[in-house]
């Protein structure tokens, strides 16, 4: 008798690279976003005898991608990956659940035009469901939005031993590549009006205060939201500190008054914090295929 027993399995079609264009008027829209799979549920059989009988084939799944963003269109990330959940789990009665995932990449119009279009949004867009029976976890975000202010920003009082050199600073350059997701509470409601005003209150936040260091600013960042979003119980955040050092130019006869910097791009500091509203147990196993966050 094997010693050998399945456990954990998945499987699905990764990164199908998906453009959808509406074309009801002149005036054309796109949605681009790249889109992945996986199926769970009982699939014993093809690990032990070889047998496919319950095997959805990745290539279907990626045929079902691009045939629901059609039949379903595609108004917002999260409300896509509901659907393709939605088609899957109801129509094999051996899919359980499965995770789906899509980043969306934004555009622009080039001078208002109808059809001509530039690639625009700093930041990708990003949202998870993980479906498991009844039970639906929908996590959003984006990564990639550098951010930077000039002053307002310091960093004294740390601990100093012997291998200890920073300076103190009251008054430095704060930047960073924001990384943020967040738990909806719900799946019942409007994904682009949320998702504006996520972003629009981490960029205030991070703008509207002095910080004493990346930590703060995170924290400032993940209170506000959970404040003002009712929807959303928990957002993480993964961020480096984009260093600027003060450039030694006083050694060519030249005052340096926080003016000229050396932008150091390794090693970075990089810090990570989970928020989560008051009575809500944070929700550990959600994040387990997401890397990069604590």
């Amino acid at each position: 008798m094997s010693k050998v027993r399945l456990t954990t399995n998945q499987y699905g079609k990764a990164e199908n690279r998906l453009m959808r264009v509406y074309r009801d008027s002149d005036r054309h829209e796109i949605r681009d976003l790249n889109v992945t799979s996986q199926l769970w549920g009982d699939f014993e059989t093809a690990h032990t005898e070889g047998d496919n009988e319950h095997i959805v084939a990745t290539d279907t799944q990626k045929n079902t991608v691009f045939a629901k963003a059609k039949e379903l269109g595609v108004s917002s990330p999260e409300q896509f990956i509901l659907g393709l959940a939605d088609h899957f789990t109801s129509s094999f009665d051996w899919v359980t659940g499965g995770r789906w995932a899509a980043e969306e990449y934004g555009w622009s119009r080039i001078n208002d035009h109808d059809h001509s279009f530039f690639k625009s949004a700093p930041e990708t867009r990003t949202a998870v469901l993980t479906r498991d029976g009844d039970k639906d976890t929908l996590i959003s975000g984006f990564y990639g939005l550098t951010v930077l202010k000039t002053t307002e920003s310091g960093f004294v009082g740390y601990p100093k031993d012997e291998y200890t050199t920073l300076p103190e600073t009251d008054d430095r350059i704060l930047a960073t590549d924001i990384a943020t997701r967040w738990i909806y509470n719900t799946t019942d409601l409007d994904f682009e009006s949320v998702y504006g005003k996520v972003k629009k209150i981490i960029l205030d936040a991070f703008t509207d205060h002095y910080s004493h260091a990346l930590q703060h600013t995170l924290y400032q960042m993940g209170e506000k939201v959970i404040d003002a979003v009712p929807e959303i119980d928990e957002i993480r955040f993964s961020c480096p500190n984009k260093h600027h050092f003060l450039y030694d130019i006083e050694r060519f006869g030249l005052e340096n008054p926080n003016e000229v910097l050396i932008v150091a791009d390794r090693p970075y500091g990089l810090i990570e914090a989970t928020f989560t509203r008051d009575g809500v147990e944070e929700s550990k196993e959600a994040w387990a295929q997401i890397a990069g966050f604590c």
